[in-house]
C-alpha cells in the first residue's frame, strides 16, 4: 500500500514549491529528509495551522474524507462530491477544494486515484466531524440497515429526535421518562437506533446517521457568500468620498504633529497617553475619542510620533515626520495608508477595560495584537472581491471572512473598527473599496523583497491621485472678515490659512474667519504684519478688503508692548559695582550675564556653571534657594539603565525562493540515500533481524549510518548479561526496513494508526535497554503514543522519545 511519504517523494519539485509556500511553518526550520517533511506535515501543529486557514468547502471535503475512510474506504473524487452533496451545478467549486486540499497535502491520491487523508488528520478534526458521533462510540449490535424503514413503525416524537441528532450535534439530553419524547428515546435506543452515552446523554451513532443522511456527510457544499444584495455606489462617488477622507486624514496628522510639536504630551508610567491628554487632543482636532484614538495611533505606526527618552518623557514628533511633512498630500497619504495595513495595533479598544478592570490608554504598549495586519488585509480582500462599486455591510464582511476561515472566525467588533478605519482613511468610500485602496492592496500583496531594487507593481498614491481634485490657490475675501476657498486649498494656501485663520466649514468650498486671535498667531509666529497682508493679497481674488486690513494693522500696534523671557540663574549682592563689572567682564560673555536691577543680574546658564565662573573669578558665592536660605548641596549620583545592542534586522528570502532552497536541500539528501548500498537491497515490510541496520525507509541517511536502534543495540550489548533473562521472544528475522531519522518514527506510527497496521517497536526503558514488542498504533500526539499489544491483549501509553525504532510489520508474518 502506497504511504504519506512516499506520496511526498514522488511530487514534483513545484508542487513540493508550492506546499511548503502554502505552509511555510513546514519549511522552518529547515527539514533535513523528506522523511521529516512528512513527519512535520502530518504533526497535530502544522495540521491545526493549515486547517486554521482552509474556507469551509476545503474543510467539508476533508471532513467528508476523514468520515468515509473510517466507516467504509478511503473515498475517490467522484465520492467526495457526492458525499458533500454537490450537484452539477456545484461540481466545479468542490473540484477546486479537493484540487486545494490535496495541494495542502490534507489529502494525497494514490495510483488508483483514491484519496486518502493525511495521517493525524482524523484527530486534528477533533472527534465530531461532519456533526457525527466520535468513531470511537460504540455502535449497537443490532443496529438496523434501513433505519428509514424502521422508523415506519416508530412511535410519535421518534423521527422528530432524530432529526434534530441527524446533522448535528449528535448529543442529546434524555427526556423525562413516561413522556412521549422519553419514551421515543427509549424505543429508538431499544431498537439500535441511539446508544446511551451516559445517565443524562444518548448518541446518534455514526453508521446510523450516515444511513439516514443517505450516505452523505454534509447536507449541501457551503459555497462562498456573494455580495449581490450589497448596494452599489456610483464610482464618482467612491472616488470623492475617498478623496476626502484621504485628504482630512492627511490634514489631521498634520495638525496633530503641530499641536504636539508645541505642547508635547506626556507619556504614562505603564506607557501609553493618558486620557485628559486624549481629550484635549480631540477638541483641538474637533473629532470625538475614537477617532483621535486612531489618528495617535496611525501617526505613531508610520513613525511620526515617538516618545523622546526624556527622564519625564513626552510624545513628540520624529525627524521622519519632517521629511512627511514635505511630501505631496498623496505621499503622505500613502505613508499612514501602508502603516496602518501593517500595523498590529487596535486603537478601537482605546477607553474599554482590560482584564483588571483599567482603562486602555492610546499608544499603550498592551494594545498590539499580532493577527490584525492579517484580519485587515483579510477584509480588503472581501471588499475587493465584490462587484466594483459595492457597499458589503459588515455583516456581509464578518460572513465572507467565517466561510474563509471557519475555524478561526475574528470577532464581529474587530471586523467593524477595520471598515470604520479604512472608511476613515479613505481606503474606502461611501463604503466601497476605492481605486487607492485596490491599488494599496495590490501594492502589499507584490510588495518586492527589502533591498531588491525592485518596485510595487501597483503605487496607491498615484491612484489617490488620480482621485484628488485639483488644488485651488486662490480665497475670496469678503468685507465680513470671512473667506471662502473654492475648492481644495493648496499646500501654500493652506499653511497661510492655519496660520491667520480660523476654518468655519469644510466641503466642497473651505470657509474661515479671521479674528484678532487668529491674526494674533501669525504675528506670534514671526510673521510681520506687513508681510501678512502681502501675503493675503497675493492669494486674494482681488484687494484685501479694509476691514481685513485694520484689523491686521491694530492687533500688530498691540503687539509686542508686553515683554517676557526666561533666565537660568540669578546673582544679587549689595554691591551694585561689583555686579557692574561682572557685566563688561569679557570672560562672563559666554554666560550672557544682564542686570535686571542695580544689584540683581541674570545669566543664561545653570546656578551650577554660575558659582563655578564666580569661584574662578576670585569670589565666593553661595547658592541659596527660592527663599533666600543658603543651599549647601552634595553631586547628586546619576545612573542610567543599560541599553541593549542593536542588531541589524535579518533580511529573508521571498517565501518562494526559500522553498525553492528548501526543496533543492531534500532532493540531495534524496540522491545520497539513493546511493547507500543498504538502502538498495531493502525489502518487504517484515521485522527486522535484531542485529540488523535499518535501511532506505527513512531518505536523507548517510551511508552506513547507524539508526537510534542499533546504538541502543549496540549499548545493551555491552553490558554484562549474566543471569538475565530475556524481556520478550526475540523477532523473526526479515530483511532491514527502520527508520534511521528520528522524524522518520512519527511517520511510521501515524501511518500504521491510520492503516491500522502493526508495526515492531524498540522501546528504550529506563535502564537503557532495548526491548523490541509488535504493536498496533492507536494514536500518537503530544509527545506520546498509544498502542495496543495484541500478544500481551493489553494497551500502553509510551514516550515517542523512548522510541529507537519503528518498522511497519509484514502482515504474512505469523
Amino acid at each position: 500500500m502506497a504511504t504519506f511519504t512516499g506520496y511526498l517523494r514522488a511530487r514534483s519539485d513545484d508542487e513540493l514549491v508550492a506546499l511548503l509556500v502554502r505552509r511555510p511553518d513546514l519549511a522552518t526550520p529547515h527539514p533535513a529528509t523528506l522523511a521529516s517533511l512528512a513527519a512535520r506535515a502530518t504533526s497535530r501543529s502544522s495540521l491545526d495551522r493549515a486547517l486554521t486557514w482552509v474556507d469551509a468547502l476545503v474543510l467539508q471535503v476533508v471532513e467528508a474524507a476523514v468520515v468515509l475512510a473510517d466507516v467504509a474506504s478511503a473515498p475517490t473524487r467522484a465520492g467526495l462530491l457526492a458525499a458533500v452533496g454537490a450537484g452539477p451545478a456545484d461540481a466545479d467549486a468542490v473540484g477546486r477544494a479537493v484540487d486545494d486540499a490535496v495541494a495542502l497535502a490534507l489529502l494525497w491520491p494514490d495510483d488508483d486515484g483514491t484519496l486518502h487523508a493525511a495521517p493525524g488528520l482524523a484527530d486534528a478534526l477533533g472527534p465530531s466531524a461532519a456533526g457525527l458521533a466520535p468513531a470511537s462510540t460504540p455502535e449497537p449490535d443490532d443496529a438496523p440497515r434501513d433505519p428509514a424503514a424502521l422508523l415506519a413503525d416508530a412511535p410519535t416524537g421518534a423521527a422528530q429526535v432524530l432529526d434534530a441528532l441527524l446533522w448535528g450535534p449528535p448529543v442529546g439530553l434524555v427526556p423525562p421518562a413516561g413522556t412521549p419524547a422519553g419514551d421515543a428515546v427509549t424505543w429508538l435506543v431499544r431498537h439500535g437506533l441511539l446508544v446511551r452515552g451516559d445517565g443524562r446523554h444518548v448518541v446518534l451513532p455514526r453508521r446510523v446517521a450516515l444511513a439516514l443522511r443517505g450516505g452523505r456527510t454534509h447536507r449541501s457544499p457551503t459555497l462562498a457568500p456573494t455580495a449581490a444584495d450589497a448596494p452599489v455606489r456610483d464610482p464618482r462617488t467612491v472616488a470623492a468620498e475617498s478623496a476626502a477622507a484621504a485628504e482630512r486624514t492627511v490634514r489631521l496628522v498634520r495638525q496633530l504633529l503641530a499641536r504636539w510639536d508645541a505642547q508635547p504630551p506626556g507619556v504614562l508610567r505603564a506607557g501609553g497617553l493618558g486620557a485628559r491628554d486624549l481629550r484635549r487632543t480631540a477638541q483641538a482636532l474637533d473629532v470625538d475619542d475614537a477617532h483621535a484614538a486612531w489618528l495617535v495611533e496611525t501617526a505613531a505606526a508610520a513613525g511620526l510620533l515617538a516618545d523622546d527618552g526624556e527622564e519625564s518623557p513626552t510624545f513628540v514628533p520624529t525627524l521622519e515626520a519632517d521629511v512627511w511633512l514635505a511630501q505631496d498630500v498623496e505621499q503622505r497619504w500613502a505613508v499612514l495608508a501602508r502603516a496602518w495595513l501593517a500595523s498590529s495595533r487596535t486603537p478601537w479598544l482605546v477607553g474599554a477595560r482590560d482584564e483588571r478592570g483599567a482603562l486602555r490608554a492610546a499608544l499603550d504598549p498592551e494594545l498590539a495584537r499580532p493577527w490584525v495586519p492579517r484580519l485587515r488585509r483579510a477584509v480588503l480582500d472581501v471588499l475587493a472581491a465584490a462587484p466594483t462599486g459595492a457597499a458589503p455591510t459588515g455583516d456581509d464582511v464578518h460572513d465572507a471572512l467565517r466561510w474563509r476561515s471557519p475555524r478561526s472566525v475574528p470577532p464581529r467588533a474587530a471586523v467593524e473598527a477595520a471598515l470604520v478605519d479604512a472608511e476613515r482613511l479613505g481606503v474606502t468610500g461611501a463604503g466601497a473599496l476605492a481605486a487607492a485602496g485596490r491599488a494599496l492592496l495590490a501594492e502589499a500583496s507584490t510588495r518586492p523583497a527589502a533591498g531588491s531594487g525592485a518596485t510595487p507593481a501597483a503605487d496607491a498614491a498615484a491612484a489617490l491621485a488620480a482621485d484628488l481634485p485639483a488644488p485651488v490657490d486662490e480665497v475670496l475675501l469678503q468685507g465680513d472678515l470671512t473667506g471662502v476657498v473654492p475648492g481644495r486649498p493648496g499646500e501654500a494656501l493652506e499653511e497661510l490659512l492655519d496660520l491667520a485663520a480660523q476654518v468655519e466649514s469644510r466641503g466642497g468650498a473651505v470657509t474661515v474667519r479671521f479674528t484678532a486671535e487668529s491674526v494674533l498667531r501669525a504675528l506670534d509666529s514671526g510673521l510681520p504684519a506687513d508681510d501678512l497682508l502681502a501675503r493675503l493679497s497675493t492669494a486674494a481674488r482681488g484687494r484685501v478688503p479694509q476691514p481685513l486690513e485694520y484689523l491686521v494693522r491694530d492687533v500688530a500696534r498691540r503687539h509686542g508692548r508686553v515683554r517676557a523671557g526666561a533666565a537660568s540663574s540669578y546673582v544679587r549682592a549689595d554691591d551694585a559695582a561689583l555686579l557692574a563689572g561682572l557685566v563688561d567682564d569679557p570672560r562672563f560673555a559666554p554666560l550672557r550675564p544682564r542686570l535686571l536691577a542695580p544689584t540683581v543680574l541674570v545669566a543664561d546658564a545653570s546656578p551650577a556653571e554660575l558659582l563655578d565662573a564666580l569661584r574662578a573669578r576670585g569670589l565666593a558665592p553661595v547658592a541659596e534657594d527660592a527663599s533666600g536660605t543658603v543651599v549647601h548641596a552634595a553631586a547628586p549620583e546619576r545612573r542610567v539603565r543599560a541599553r541593549t545592542r542593536r542588531t541589524d534586522p535579518v533580511r529573508e528570502q521571498p517565501l518562494p525562493d526559500r522553498a525553492a532552497r528548501v526543496v533543492a536541500t531534500l532532493r540531495r539528501a534524496s540522491a545520497d540515500a539513493a546511493g547507500d548500498p543498504a538502502s538498495a537491497e531493502q525489502g518487504g515490510g517484515g521485522a527486522p533481524a535484531p542485529g540488523a541496520t535499518p535501511g532506505g525507509a527513512g531518505d536523507g541517511t548517510a551511508a552506513g549510518a547507524p539508526s537510534v536502534g542499533d546504538r541502543a543495540r549496540a549499548v545493551a550489548a555491552r553490558r554484562p548479561t549474566t543471569g538475565a533473562r530475556p524481556r520478550t521472544a526475540p523477532a523473526p528475522a526479515a530483511p532491514a526496513a527502520g527508520t534511521p531519522e528520528p522524524g522518520d518514527v512519527l511517520v511510521v506510527l501515524r501511518e500504521a494508526a491510520q492503516s491500522r497496521t502493526e508495526v515492531w517497536v524498540d522501546l528504550v526503558g529506563p535502564d537503557g535497554r532495548p526491548e523490541r514488542r509488535l504493536l498496533r498504533p492507536l494514536r500518537v500526539e503530544g509527545g506520546r503514543l498509544r498502542a495496543l499489544d495484541p500478544r500481551r491483549e493489553a494497551e500502553l501509553t509510551v514516550a515517542v522519545h523512548r522510541i529507537a525504532d519503528a518498522t511497519p510489520a509484514d502482515p504474512t508474518t505469523p
